[in-house]
Order: C-alpha cells, then sequence, then structure tokens
C-alpha cells in the first residue's frame, strides 16, 4: 500500500534515540509523505527543521489550546512563510482538559484561524468536547479547508463537518473496543478524509501500550476497509489523494538548498 501520515509528532523526545532510522524504515515501508505536527512555538520549529532535512515530511506550524497562552502570533506569521510549512496547525479548542481558560483559547484559535485564510493555507483542527465553538470560529473566520484531526464526532456532527466542505482524519482509537465511529466511517464520502497515527500517541490495536509510530498507519486503513467492506489498498489510496489535495502537496518538492531562494508565502491582507 501507498500510505500518507497526514498526522505525527516525530519531533517530540519519544523519538530521540532512533528518529533517522525510524524515518528511513517508514520510507521503505510503503510512507511516501509525512506531515509532522507543530503545536507550540517549539514544535513548530522542530518541525520544519525535520521537514527541511527529509524530503517527504512537511510542517504545519501553530498553538494547540494547552499552549493558547503562550500564542505568538509572530511566530506563526514567520514560520507560515516557509515553503515547506503546508498547513496552520494543530488549532482549535479543548474542553476537556481545559488547560488555558475558554475565552484563551477561542481568541487565539480565531486569530491562527484568520492567519491561515490570510497566508492562504488549509487548518489542522484540534477538537475535544468544543463541537459547535470550533465550527462557529471557522465558518466566521471564514475558512474553507480544514481537517478535523482524530474525529470523535459524532454522525450528526459529521454531517456538519461535511455540509461546510471540511474533512475528517482517524486515527488508531477507531481500533478500540471502545470505538463508536463505525456509522460515521460507513457515510463518509471516499474523497472527504484520511488516516495518519498522531504518533507517538494513540497506538492501535494490537499496539496498545507502545509507542505509536507511522508504522502502524496500515493499521488505520485496515480497520477502515473492515468497517466499509472493501480492501485496505483503496482506502489508503483514497487517503493518500485526498491527502495530497488537501495540503497541496508540491509534485516535485525542492529541498534545503535549493529553495531558499525561492518565493515565500505573503499574507493576502492585513491581520488584526
Amino acid at each position: 500500500m501507498k500510505l500518507f501520515e497526514t498526522h505525527a509528532h516525530l519531533d517530540l523526545p519519544d523519538f530521540d534515540e532512533d528518529r533517522d532510522a525510524l524515518i528511513n524504515k517508514c520510507f521503505n515501508s510503503g510512507i511516501d509523505y509525512i506531515i509532522n505536527i507543530g503545536f507550540n512555538k517549539e514544535t513548530s520549529m522542530n518541525s520544519l527543521e525535520l521537514a527541511k532535512k527529509h524530503l517527504h515530511i512537511f510542517a504545519t506550524v501553530g498553538y494547540h489550546p494547552h499552549d493558547a497562552t503562550d500564542f505568538d502570533a509572530e511566530v506563526v506569521k514567520r514560520l507560515a512563510r516557509e515553503k515547506d510549512v503546508l498547513a496552520i496547525g494543530e488549532i482549535g479548542l479543548d474542553y476537556f482538559r481545559n488547560l488555558s481558560p475558554y475565552h484563551v483559547q477561542r481568541d487565539v484559535f480565531a486569530n491562527q484561524a484568520h492567519l491561515a485564510v490570510d497566508y492562504d493555507l488549509p487548518v489542522v483542527v484540534h477538537n475535544r468536547d468544543a463541537h459547535q465553538d470550533c465550527y462557529k470560529i471557522l465558518k466566521q473566520e471564514g475558512v474553507k479547508d480544514a481537517v478535523f484531526h482524530c474525529f470523535t464526532g459524532d454522525i450528526i456532527f459529521a454531517e456538519q463537518i461535511l455540509e461546510a466542505g471540511w474533512m475528517m482524519s482517524f486515527t488508531g482509537a477507531i481500533t478500540y473496543a471502545k470505538s463508536d465511529l463505525d456509522d460515521v466511517i460507513r457515510m463518509m464520502p471516499l474523497d472527504r478524509f484520511m488516516i495518519e497515527t498522531d504518533c507517538p500517541y494513540l497506538p492501535p490495536h494490537p499496539h496498545r501500550g507502545k509507542r505509536n509510530s507511522p508504522l502502524f498507519l496500515h493499521l488505520v486503513a485496515e480497520k477502515i476497509a473492515q468497517i466499509r467492506e472493501c480492501t485496505p489498498k483503496e482506502i489508503a489510496e483514497h487517503s493518500f489523494n485526498n491527502a495530497m489535495r488537501f495540503f497541496r502537496v508540491p509534485p516535485d518538492p525542492v529541498k534545503p538548498a535549493q529553495h531558499k531562494a525561492g518565493k515565500k508565502k505573503q499574507p493576502k491582507k492585513t491581520k488584526r
């Protein structure tokens, strides 16, 4: 299967001992592309450095709701101009752990969604127990391209997302016995979903308790295929094509010595 890992955190300390070896193994095992996700200043910068080092790794930049009180718009603006940055994220709202005040989370999410529109970049959304507030902010800011990463909503919210023109992404959590996403997976259009690991988090069955990695991504495709009664290869192919389109992956990525002189992204209008 040809696979596209759309949400990984390979810059985290969990991978310090074998990062390069693991990445090489991924690319030799059917993983064609990896999106490494930033969630604060440090991880956004580290994701970009990782992307500059590896031909088929790209980065996102942004501040997770847990880090909303540390938000620095200038960091996001600066990093968003880099050619290896393909999205703003992961950003959003988390009312479950609530590690930042609600009003701060909402303000920072809206600000970053606004920046994504300005820089013409898609948005990777973290949403936990905040469905309607996430939806309202994205609509208010005019975000056209968004993916709800690690989707956990019900079928009604899934329909709302699809009606807005956005996408859903699924992790190894769908392999857990307590998962209740089968109906959502059955109803989703095949051009509106992606798969991810969210590694090192959420290892799929039968690897729970271990460090997750893109090497387990095929298990997500296999579970979706089982639910939809089709082949894993079909699911992998649809997810791959959807990810290429959503992240606007350049067909011939230019790395890193050559692209420094390339034209940088510029905001389309004045940002608040």
